[in-house]
């Protein structure tokens, strides 16, 4: 996209057509830094559904009480 002009808004449509879970200022920013830093070619891909996972591992390794969290699993060792 960048090799053919894209501008700002150009990025910022593509992330949202990819579904991407940020908002507005979000993209606004990674659309500027991609501009200034063109990513190098390659492949990543991480689904919505592992984001979710890694979060709730988060939340089942805690140790410490935090408020808001019940925890109604233990992790097993």
């Amino acid at each position: 996209m960048i090799e053919n002009d894209a501008n700002s808004e150009d990025i910022i449509a593509y992330l949202m057509d990819k579904n991407l879970p940020a908002d507005e200022i979000t993209l606004n920013s990674l659309a500027d830094e991609i501009l200034k830093n063109p990513p190098v070619q390659g492949y990543l891909t991480v689904s919505n559904a592992l984001q979710w996972r890694l979060q709730y591992g988060r939340i089942v390794r805690l140790v410490d009480d935090v408020d808001g969290i019940i925890k109604i699993i233990q992790k097993s060792d």
